[in-house]
């Protein structure tokens, strides 16, 4: 599990730790996890300017010019200090180090042609201005400080996070410093995650500083994040003695004979995902295509001649020997299909997962929602409709999702930059994928997961966490391989070795969450 934690939570932790570990000692690992992150960076350190603001953030910016120092004593490195008059006792030892090692402090603001030389001098700047505690919008000096670190083109490290960002909505001050690595300390922060302020963070890394685990997870928390262990640990192991209905027997209502392909895409999703027995239930006009692709999964059709209640009637049958539903990639948005998709969706008790079209069909009937083993999976234009509450801005996502939840008690998994999951106790933040997703066909791959991991028992909101963080990762797999050209259909075939992968990585205390793309 990784930690996401609000400014709040966080500084209620940190002071619980500073009870037994003390802020001297937290401050020193910071610095040690910021200067590892530095060295696996492609960065060039010959010469660093840092900014330390009058906060433990311009601490941890002492901390990590004290690490390098004395790592390197021909590495030139200047803080500018913001100290205040109320500077902890941690943040001033740290600026003694520094000096120590022969770090050149200067006093902040510096004038305005001595930070263009100082700037134009440097190979990496450092920010340390501002962490959780900053408020928006920045005043001067800090205000023209940071438009003086953007104009400079050198690559710029952000303790924590950039400084301008607020640490829980993810909104960017109008003087934002445009980060090209940032050091996530003890915890992620949602604001780091989110948009806007996702594109001023650059690589993302999450440093352990020391605080206790027990102590992370003796907070109260509203936000998370799944990483390669739980994912892993979530994934249910196939019995020896397993038949091919007990490994997962999702049923897939999906395709039409205009979109067959969304179809034979949702069903490769919830093979590769683990099924056993894949049944795909598709209008009779496409059931001929789906068969020249589908040979492993069995394909069953609906004859369209049938009336309503006959269709209803033959798709709870099908589902009586299935353990789970995918619904709606590719069915198309007529009337005749929609009365089909929520009279099935009314009748059955199976947990399910619907999608695309069959969103459409039930945005003013959201009764059928009920089902406490349901999952809907929007993106935000589809979101908008079922919410009713207009265009869904970037950032209203955390709260008109949750207001969502709370009022339909239904696992929904936002579709984003950054996927958000929620149900109704917890909003998990997804970290894995790339730009490689935004290509048609790969929500219909997301949906065959899900219907394969309800299949197999997981509860609706981490069948739909563990299907997105997978699906993450085998996008980042894809991207990887190839710079242009990743298709949906790259996805499932590049599911198993996305999990072999993932058992490679390793708890550290320095991960990476995030690649600037």
């Amino acid at each position: 599990m990784i930690f996401v934690l609000t400014p709040q939570q966080m500084r209620d932790a940190e002071r619980r730790a500073m009870q037994t570990v003390g802020e001297s000692s937290l401050m020193r690992e910071a610095g040690g996890r910021i200067a590892e992150a530095m060295a696996r960076e492609p960065l060039d350190l010959t010469s660093i300017v840092a900014f330390a603001g009058p906060g433990n953030n311009g601490g941890d910016a002492f901390a990590v010019a004290a690490e390098l120092r004395a790592a390197n004593p021909n590495m030139r490195i200047t803080v500018y200090n913001a100290e205040a008059e109320t500077a902890s006792d941690a943040r001033k030892d740290a600026a003694a180090r520094a000096a120590d090692c022969g770090v050149e402090i200067r006093t902040f603001p510096p004038s305005e042609t001595e930070i263009r030389a100082s700037l134009a001098r440097a190979t990496c700047i450092v920010d340390g201005l501002f962490g959780t505690g900053s408020r928006l919008p920045l005043a001067e000096p800090y205000s023209s400080a940071v438009a003086a670190i953007n104009a400079c083109g050198k690559t710029v490290v952000a303790i924590d996070l950039p400084t301008g960002i607020d640490a829980l909505t993810g909104t960017a001050s109008d003087f934002c410093v445009r980060a090209d690595v940032t050091i996530a300390l003890a915890a992620l922060k949602p604001g780091l995650l989110l948009d806007p302020a996702r594109g001023f963070v650059g690589t993302l890394y999450l440093g352990n500083i020391g605080i206790d685990r027990a102590v992370l997870e003796g907070q109260t928390r509203s936000f998370a994040a799944l990483d390669d262990q739980e994912l892993l640990s979530m994934l249910p192991a196939r019995p020896a003695d397993a038949d091919k209905r007990s490994a997962g027997a999702p049923l897939l209502v999906a395709g039409s004979a205009q979109f067959p392909g969304a179809a034979v895409l949702c069903a490769l999703g919830a093979a590769r995902a683990g099924a056993g027995y894949v049944t795909v239930a598709s209008p009779a006009s496409a059931a001929p295509s789906l068969r020249l692709h589908l040979v492993e999964q069995v394909v069953t059709q609906i004859p369209e001649d049938a009336t309503v209640d006959d269709a209803i009637s033959d798709l709870v049958e099908i589902s009586k020997r299935c353990t789970a539903v995918g619904i709606g990639p590719g069915l198309g948005l007529d009337g005749r299909t929609g009365e089909v998709v929520r009279g099935f969706l009314r009748k059955i008790k199976l947990p399910f997962v619907a999608d695309a079209s069959a969103l459409f069909h039930f945005a003013k009937h959201l009764d059928i929602l009920n089902n406490p083993g349901a999952v809907i999976t929007p993106h935000a234009g589809e979101f908008a409709r079922l919410s009713g509450g207009g265009t869904l801005e970037e950032e209203d996502r955390v709260e008109r999702l949750r207001e969502f939840v709370h009022r339909t008690h239904c696992t929904t998994l936002l579709k984003g930059r950054t996927t958000l999951i929620d149900d109704g106790n917890m909003v998990h933040m997804n970290t894995s994928g790339t730009a490689a997703l935004a290509t048609a066909g790969t929500g219909d791959v997301l949906t065959g997961m899900i219907a394969t991991l309800l299949s197999q028992g997981l509860a609706p909101v981490d069948a739909a966490r563990a299907a997105a963080f997978w699906h993450g990762r085998a996008a980042q797999m894809c991207g990887a391989r190839r710079l242009r050209g990743v298709v949906a259909g790259d996805l499932p075939n590049a599911l198993g070795e996305a999990l072999a992968q993932a058992g490679t990585r390793e708890e550290s205390k320095l991960q990476l969450i995030l690649r600037r793309e």
